[in-house]
């Protein structure tokens, strides 16, 4: 088993895979390193000295320089690094795509195929509230309707609650709107019931002209204000929906049906060498499927987004990246706050340094293929292939940007652990072993045996044959334990 690892042949640093006590020694080649103090598994140890300003070296790319003179054996680590990361830069194209020769199978998963030409992965009933008001009564129509309904035949019923729909302007408003239609076209929704309040400024008929095209035996509306009995009707409703998905099938669809979303939170020192390596692995191998993956967490590119600039496959969306990038730089700068303002108190004892760290870890996420789009927060897939996404780095905004974009899993990177779950499934990939054994309850696949002797080519092989069973209708632990909402990114003022 590896106990130390150098990622990049330019690195100056090695990360080390296990706990290191002073004096211990570390012989690689004809080097021999002492190591100065205690440092934990995932730290970052210098392996050459390092002067004062000079460029500390991960992953072949700076992720900042050195507050002070380091030594062969130092542990670096906040204490003598730094970011370099400022404000907005000007960025010239200069295209470097890769060449990877991926073979195409022909796997297929059994999905659920809709009226408009999508497949889902699930088939659920859900009630989407225009406002946060019925949030409550949202509930009641489903504890009643649990009741008097056998739900079995079809995967799931749930009311997704939030906190918007009235009080916003401007882009809160326009925001809400989009995530919430993101949710009642979603295909792993086999029926919606839309329940609005009356008053609120997401009003229902504006909303469902909003939606566009529908079907409207699946997607049905409800304003309460407007009946005496809000809960008998949406009963009634539901039933109805229920009726026409009851009998919904799975049938055998190409796997370049499937559209995952890329997520990372809670990482630690070995996530950049484990968990979101083998999840750019597997969006490569998804891509040349036909599939469709898709990147998110803008604050988490600053500082590697040159190299997904470098991957624009034109001009254009070159352009595109350069905008998703400084505009969210600007949001940061205009409400008086630095674009470094990470990693987190768990990144860091984890072993992240700065957040050029942390963003060259994070990417790895998307592999290497060429990036055919940028999306803005809110909007759908309109390409296959790896697409990019404008939302935050936070857990629960940014995974529910990704379901609402279009992705039919979430694929969840952690060094860390974390329960939650969006609205779709939302897969936990751990980058250490002794995290996946410890919180199973929470974990659904080891990426961590990459550094205990198993190949890259194994582990992938299994991953995809999991992430398959998954959309064939495989629960994964945020679903098993019931745990799915929804967050909605908020930028304005609020009435």
């Amino acid at each position: 088993m590896k106990e130390f690892i150098k990622i990049h042949t330019e690195d100056n640093v090695f990360v080390l895979l296990r706990d290191y006590s002073a004096g211990e020694i570390i012989e690689f080649g004809d080097k021999t390193i002492s190591v100065k103090a205690d440092i934990p598994k995932g730290h970052k140890i210098a392996i050459q000295d390092i002067k004062k300003n000079e460029g500390i070296i991960k992953y072949g790319q700076p992720i900042g320089f050195a507050l002070e003179d380091i030594a062969l054996g130092d542990h670096i680590h906040v204490h003598n690094a730094k970011t370099k990361l400022s404000g907005t830069i000007e960025y010239s194209f200069d295209q470097k795509l890769a060449d990877r020769d991926i073979q195409k199978e022909d796997r297929v998963f059994m999905g659920y195929k809709r009226k408009d030409g999508s497949v889902g992965i699930r088939n659920e009933l859900w009630i989407v509230p225009t406002v946060g008001c019925v949030n409550g009564t949202g509930q009641m129509i489903v504890d009643t309707f649990k009741r008097e309904v056998d739900v079995q035949s079809i995967d799931h019923i749930e009311v997704y609650k939030h906190n918007y729909g009235c009080s916003q302007l401007g882009d809160d408003h326009e925001n809400t709107r989009k995530i919430l239609r993101g949710l009642v076209k979603h295909p792993n929704c086999g029926g919606v019931l839309v329940l609005g309040l009356g008053c609120e400024n997401n009003q229902v008929a504006e909303f469902k002209e909003f939606l566009g095209e529908i079907d409207e035996q699946r997607i049905k509306f409800l304003v309460t204000q407007e009946v005496e009995d809000e809960i008998e009707e949406g009963v009634k409703q539901i039933k109805e929906i229920f009726d026409v998905m009851k009998n919904d099938r799975r049938e055998e669809v190409p796997l370049s049906e499937l559209k995952v979303g890329l997520k990372c939170g809670g990482s630690d020192g070995l996530s950049g060498i484990t968990a979101n390596p083998l999840l750019g692995e597997l969006s490569d191998y998804l891509i040349a499927q036909g599939g469709t993956s898709v990147l998110t967490e803008v604050p988490e590119m600053f500082g590697a987004e040159t190299l997904l600039m470098e991957r624009a496959k034109d001009q254009e969306t070159f352009h595109k990246i350069v905008d998703l990038i400084n505009d969210f730089k600007e949001y940061f700068l205009a409400n008086n706050q630095p674009v470094y303002e990470n990693p987190s108190p768990g990144n860091k004892k984890g072993g992240i340094t700065t957040l050029e760290d942390k963003s060259l870890g994070c990417t790895q996420k998307a592999g290497h293929s060429k990036v055919v789009d940028v999306l803005k927060y809110g909007e759908t897939i309109k390409e296959r292939g790896l697409n990019l996404l404008s939302a935050p780095g936070n857990d629960l905004v940014a995974a529910t940007a990704l379901a609402a974009a279009g992705c039919h899993i979430v694929l969840f990177t952690t060094g860390r652990g974390t329960p939650f779950g969006c609205f779709v499934p939302t897969m936990k990939i751990a980058s250490n072993t002794e995290l996946y054994n410890r919180k199973k309850n929470w974990i659904d696949f080891n990426a961590g045996v990459l550094v205990e002797d198993q190949s890259m080519e194994g582990v992938l092989a299994a991953f995809i044959d999991y992430i398959v069973e998954v959309a064939n209708g495989e629960l994964v632990n945020n679903e098993k334990n019931q745990f799915r909402e929804i967050a909605i990114f908020k930028t304005g003022v609020t009435l």
